[in-house]
């Protein structure tokens, strides 16, 4: 990079929430920032007690909405579109990074007030997204002032083509492997009666925490002492478990970072059983990085993160029992599960935020050559420039 770039960062869900995109958003400003970068991230924010970063700008307070089968905590509206426009101006970016602009959030609204250089990730992975096809006309208008387009994964490109058409270089998710690659297990894991993991919103239905609770309930009575580590907000259902073995479902709720990491280092065996709507799966990245061994369901994104099951095991989605019958072999097998340890975290080191920051940096690069942006921090020239060609961009073809 030539110089330090001026970068405004758009994450339109709830910065209080646990969410695939808000992550993304914050780790990619933090890896932005280490390379020598300025970053302001806007973002819905609530009225909770969290500590937050320094490089966040709070939009306004969210309110919570159905958006594409799971419930978005967004903000919108005359007086949030009056901040994201004073953030914008008073940034005096070089280029702004919207995150899922078919939102009807935040981002859509920076898309709209924006008149500089834009780069925009889609993260979504919906055939049937509703919601994008609902917003199909706005975003095509806002698509034509992006000037480069990023999708996490094939399924994230997929579902932008077919609602909206053109095209999108594909850069994943990034994880920062030496943050979860080390850390001691929590106290009393993860047991002489083996263990397995669970991270995520636990009464959202799409993450499969029901299927998971299923396949223990076949896998506990065979099994003295086996217990099941559940962490994540919300409350978990347990009416399915029988009470003989209720005990060992072990709720631990929200965790700070540190405690996730040392969860993922508390279990034998890591289940992400999600049923659907994920593009990419940053909850597997994570765990391929604490070197986890794996069992997930065969969605096509989490078929992709984990190389079509040589980084981890593939159960039907949906599907208790085959999921018992997998989580059952590698309980049972160390040296098979030392195997996929291995993989999994050679397999990552692809997914490294190293990686995926430079990646990124780049394409903010390639965008402000390419529009002439002479880069004096202010972001008020419309570019009459339609979007950045990709085929320039893709992973392993810089020029």
């Amino acid at each position: 990079m030539t110089a330090p770039i001026r970068v405004g960062i758009v994450c339109p869900y709830s910065w209080d929430v646990p969410g695939g995109v808000q992550q993304h958003a914050g780790d990619l400003a933090e890896a932005l920032i280490a390379m020598g970068h300025q970053v302001s991230v806007l973002a819905p924010v609530g009225d909770g007690d969290h500590e937050r970063p320094p490089y966040l700008v709070s939009a306004g307070r969210p309110v919570p909405v159905p958006y594409n089968g799971s419930v978005a905590r967004i903000s919108f509206g005359p007086r949030i579109a009056a901040r994201v426009r004073r953030w914008i101006t008073e940034g005096a970016f070089d280029i702004l990074h919207i995150h899922e602009p078919a939102a009807p959030s935040v981002s859509l609204l920076a898309c709209w007030a924006a008149d500089g250089p834009i780069v925009a990730t889609f993260h979504t992975s919906n055939p049937r997204s509703r919601a994008m096809a609902a917003t199909s006309t706005a975003l095509r208008a806002a698509l034509e002032k992006i000037n480069a387009r990023v999708a996490v994964s094939e399924a994230a490109r997929r579902t932008l083509v077919e609602h909206v058409g053109g095209d999108a270089v594909l850069i994943p998710n990034g994880v920062s492997v030496r943050r979860f690659a080390h850390a001691e297990p929590l106290p009393g894991w993860p047991g002489p009666g083996g263990s397995i993991g669970f991270l995520g919103r636990l009464d959202e239905p799409r993450k499969g925490l029901g299927v998971l609770l299923a396949a223990f309930a076949r896998l506990a009575p065979q099994r003295p002492g086996l217990r099941l580590l559940v962490a994540g907000p919300g409350t978990a259902d347990l009416s399915e478990v029988p009470e003989r073995v209720r005990e060992r479902v072990v709720l631990l709720g929200r965790l700070d970072d540190a405690d996730k990491i040392r969860a993922y280092h508390s279990t034998d065996v890591f289940c992400a059983p999600n049923l659907g709507g994920e593009s990419f799966g940053i909850v597997l990245t994570e765990a391929m990085s604490a070197g986890a061994a794996i069992v997930a369901s065969d969605i096509p994104a989490f078929d992709a993160v984990l190389d079509g099951g040589r980084a981890g095991t593939l159960f039907r989605v949906g599907d208790p029992t085959h999921l018992a019958e997998q989580t059952a072999a590698l309980l049972d097998d160390p040296q098979r599960r030392s195997r996929l340890s291995r993989a999994a975290h050679a397999a990552v080191s692809a997914y490294d935020w190293d990686t995926v920051a430079a990646d990124i940096a780049h394409v903010y690069e390639t965008v402000l050559t390419s529009t002439g942006y002479d880069r004096k921090g202010i972001a008020g020239v419309r570019l009459d420039n339609g979007p950045l060609s990709t085929t320039l961009l893709r992973r392993g073809e810089r020029s």
